[in-house]
């Protein structure tokens, strides 16, 4: 078999786990005389990662092996001890890795360690499918903002509501079952307080929903963090996706004292952050305070036109997923995005379409933008 082949192996075993926020997943293989005697992948914060579970597996058949691991092995203590450490004490001879961390505390790091402990280091190796691992974490690292997954819902005559704001459903069953893997997969879950306002919604996983051969993977006990950009603080305090378990922050302007008043008795978290011109919320500043302050690698955003498409022409959004129910609302139903300004078509937003799936009567399309935006905000 190719190191090719074990690495492979060990992107199946990161790719087992939705979510192991906020660290990276990892998978890890470790072969010896041309077997697998050990593997294992991270499967969430605080507990041992890939390259200890295959090393646990492997026992004494480490010494001498081969190890294969999608990312850099860790060269710092955190909430477990060093996995260069690790590997060196185990006796392996070498080291096959797909990504380097671009976690500051670790990059390069480790494999210098490995190196200075006589291991023999290679890699990069299937670089590009490793990195798509942790498209968040990655971009975390990088820029200090998360990776943003814009889902929306449309007709096929591209209209998302009807002018009332009604927009129960557009597409069925299964298409709304996929949205509950996407959401156990964030870290946050985002929506504007318009659509609090119209639709009440609860933005929570719910687990029920998903069919029983895929909820496995998805921990049973977390909720990703509910938030709602709310210039003024008008999101009643009664409102749905207060009430629900799991943790709930506002990202809010420069409210008056007495709509703060109103949440003295809510365990929702207030962030004042930094406003534009008109008293609408820095959305750049929004998704850094979310990477930074509260480590979220993967943010999927759930609003309407306005905010989703504020956020796209700030270039805030990473990937766009378009779920397209078989059905025409007409034209005096709601866009999909509300997007000014663009009036030639050397203007435009380009994205790049890189999937394609039908789920049961419905088509669901995800697409990257491949250009930014202005500095447009809420």
């Amino acid at each position: 078999m190719t190191p090719e082949y074990y690495m492979q192996r060990a992107i199946e075993l990161a790719q087992s786990v939705l979510t192991a926020t906020p660290n990276p997943r990892v998978g890890c293989v470790i072969v010896r005389d041309g077997k697998i005697v050990g593997e294992g992948c991270h499967e969430r914060v605080g507990t041992p990662h890939a390259e200890a579970h295959a090393l646990n597996a492997a026992g004494e058949l480490a010494r001498g092996a081969t190890v294969y691991v999608t990312l850099e092995p860790c060269a710092h203590m955190g909430r477990t001890p060093p996995c260069s450490d690790a590997l060196i004490d185990a006796g392996v001879s070498e080291v096959y890795y797909g990504v380097q961390d671009p976690n500051p505390q670790v990059s390069g790091l480790g494999l210098q360690k490995l190196r200075d402990a006589g291991v023999t280091v290679h890699g990069p190796l299937l670089e590009e499918a490793c990195s798509a691992l942790n498209l968040g974490f990655m971009k975390r690292m990088r820029s200090g903002l998360p990776w943003v997954r814009c889902k929306m819902a449309m007709s096929l005559d591209g209209r998302t509501a009807m002018a009332s704001g009604e927009s129960k459903w557009i597409t069925g069953a299964g298409a709304r079952a996929d949205v509950q893997l996407m959401r156990a997969a964030s870290c946050a879950i985002v929506t504007g307080v318009n659509t609090v306002l119209s639709d009440d919604p609860s933005l929570n996983l719910r687990l029920e929903q998903i069919p029983a051969g895929e909820a496995g993977e998805v921990q049973a006990d977390r909720q990703p963090m509910r938030v709602v950009i709310d210039s003024s603080l008008r999101t009643p305090p009664d409102s749905r996706i207060i009430s629900l378990p799991g943790n709930m922050l506002f990202l809010t302007g420069s409210p008056h004292a007495q709509q703060l008043a109103r949440f003295n008795n809510s365990s929702a978290q207030i962030r004042q952050l930094s406003q534009l011109p008109g008293g609408r919320v820095n959305l750049l500043d929004a998704m850094q305070t979310l990477a930074q302050e509260y480590s979220c690698n993967e943010v999927m955003l759930e609003a309407g036109p306005t905010l989703s498409g504020a956020m796209v022409q700030a270039g805030l959004v990473d990937e766009v997923v378009i779920y397209v129910g078989a059905r025409f609302l007409g034209s005096d139903a709601l866009p999909l995005f509300h997007l000014p300004g663009i009036s030639r078509m050397q203007d435009h937003i380009a994205l790049k379409i890189t999937d394609v799936k039908q789920i049961a009567d419905d088509c669901r399309i995800t697409a990257r933008l491949t250009t930014g935006g202005s500095d447009a905000q809420r």
